[in-house]
């Protein structure tokens, strides 16, 4: 909006305190070329427009905005004199990218003194050369720090998911090591056991029989009914006393075994009713074979299966297979998070997933949503374990009018009032030395707002903390990555 342009007194600019202490030649350049504009109520710029003009307020009253998903969000308001915004960054030229960074409305009449950029950067460099190489370096020295602490802070919670996984696969595979070693060695006694029938103990009937309650207990197995401990003792009782009173030596070692199996007196009542009672020793010998053998493969197919698993959570985790930028199902980002990170969560935390499954999938970049699960996962179980290592994290999605929100709730000791603000400043961080970089939110805040155009905010009090992330349910123009 074009301001209407009236005269430039020296001496009024010169009150400023931006520009108290420029000479009456300096005052006089800057008013010959700069102007006052005068603005009625409405916009002055726009953000993400080029930054033509360095604008200081005379009189009036200003209001800057920052744009956050779909809107703006007035970041200050002030009618002190002096106040500026507009081309700040003009003096780095082509260096950086020129565009206003907010956008400045009024809300009465107000008046500017108005400076072109490009004037304004000349006479940055003719006047203050030396602020302008500090501020210079100030500018890019920040902004290679932050990439680079930028990158130690994905290195660090690559580690820490690389130890939660190392833990998590090592459990699985030590199971199926141990399961196979017995297996091996039930498997040679059972060569053996074949070996005393070839030589003619049995007769075919007999082996008939064996056979076919050898089928059918291994059917049982594989529908083997869970049951509580209780249970399980007591029906290991009952088959420990049924074998005692058949005089089958060591019963108490064999029941436990055929209750995992889920073999009952029933069942075992049915073998000896199909063999003759000489025989039952053993038809229960062989049948310990059998069931044994199924259980150790059903382990090894468990252990096997969860490592999968497991390997699979770390490629939808790490999207290594996918491309940037797709339409991606929150749930299965959340989860896989969740299950990289188990580790480190622990037992003494409970997670909760509240889901609601018929949310469609979002267009998003995957790698980057589950770098900000991580952060903010990674803070909740800090905030816990700061609250006694006890805690519930509970991850909701929910459709909050034209946006996806996933909200992830810790019962931790909560954030101070006063940090609340800073939390998602570069650098800011309320752990120990050494521990925090401080820029785990600020990354997560970059992903969300300027990757997503969604928006990141926190509601918090002792022992209820909630981070929410609203994201665009529609595709917005894809930013480049």
């Amino acid at each position: 909006m074009s301001g209407a342009c009236v005269p430039c007194n020296p001496e009024e600019i010169g009150a400023l305190f931006l520009f108290e202490k420029l000479t009456p030649e300096q005052l006089g350049r800057l008013c010959a070329e700069g102007r006052v504009e005068r603005f009625e109520p409405g916009p002055v710029y726009t953000e993400g427009e080029p930054a033509t003009c360095f604008y200081v307020m005379l009189d009036g009253t200003v209001v800057l905005y920052r744009r956050v998903g779909g809107d703006d969000v007035e970041v200050t308001r002030t009618s002190q004199r002096g106040v500026y915004a507009g081309a700040m960054q003009a003096y780095l030229g082509d260096r950086v990218r020129q565009v206003y960074n907010n956008s400045m409305r009024v809300t009465e009449p107000t008046r500017f003194f108005v400076l072109p950029a490009d004037t304004f950067a000349t006479i940055m460099q003719e006047w203050f050369p030396m602020a302008v190489h500090l501020l210079e370096g100030l500018f890019f020295g920040s902004k290679n720090t932050q990439r680079m602490i930028g990158q130690r802070e994905r290195l660090l919670a690559l580690g820490s998911l690389s130890a939660g996984l190392t833990h998590e696969l090592n459990n699985p595979a030590a199971a199926a090591v141990r399961a196979t070693a017995t297996l091996r060695e039930r498997v040679g006694k059972m060569r053996h056991k074949l070996a005393v029938i070839a030589q003619g103990s049995y007769s075919p009937e007999v082996m008939a029989k064996l056979i076919d309650i050898q089928e059918r207990t291994a059917e049982r197995v594989a529908k083997a009914p869970t049951l509580s401990p209780l249970e399980a003792a007591d029906r290991e009782d009952e088959l420990t006393d049924w074998l005692d009173d058949r005089g089958l030596p060591e019963g108490w070692r064999i029941a436990p075994t055929f209750v995992q199996a889920g073999l009952d007196v029933d069942w075992l009542e049915q073998v000896a009713t199909a063999v003759d009672e000489d025989m039952l020793p053993s038809a229960v010998g062989w049948l310990n074979y059998t069931v044994e053998t199924e259980l150790l493969m059903d382990e090894i197919n468990d252990s096997t299966t969860r490592i999968s698993h497991l390997v699979d959570a770390a490629k939808q985790y790490s999207q290594l297979d996918r491309a940037p930028f797709q339409n991606a199902d929150v749930h299965e980002l959340l989860d896989s998070t969740l299950l990289m990170l188990s580790g480190k969560i622990g037992r003494d935390i409970e997670v909760v997933k509240e889901y609601d499954r018929t949310l469609p999938r979002i267009p998003a970049y995957p790698a980057e949503l589950n770098q900000v699960w991580t952060n903010l996962i990674d803070n909740a179980v800090a905030a816990m374990h700061g609250a006694g290592g006890h805690g519930t994290l509970t991850v909701r999605t929910a459709r909050e009018n034209d946006r996806l929100l996933v909200e992830f709730r810790d019962t931790g000791v909560g954030i101070p009032a006063e940090h609340r603000e800073r939390i998602f400043d570069p650098f800011f961080t309320t752990k120990p030395v050494g521990e925090g970089t401080g820029l785990g939110l600020d990354i997560s805040w970059r992903i969300v707002v300027n990757k997503h155009h969604g928006s990141i905010q926190v509601e918090s009090e002792p022992g209820d903390t909630r981070f929410q992330v609203l994201l665009p349910l529609t595709a917005a123009e894809e930013e480049s990555a």
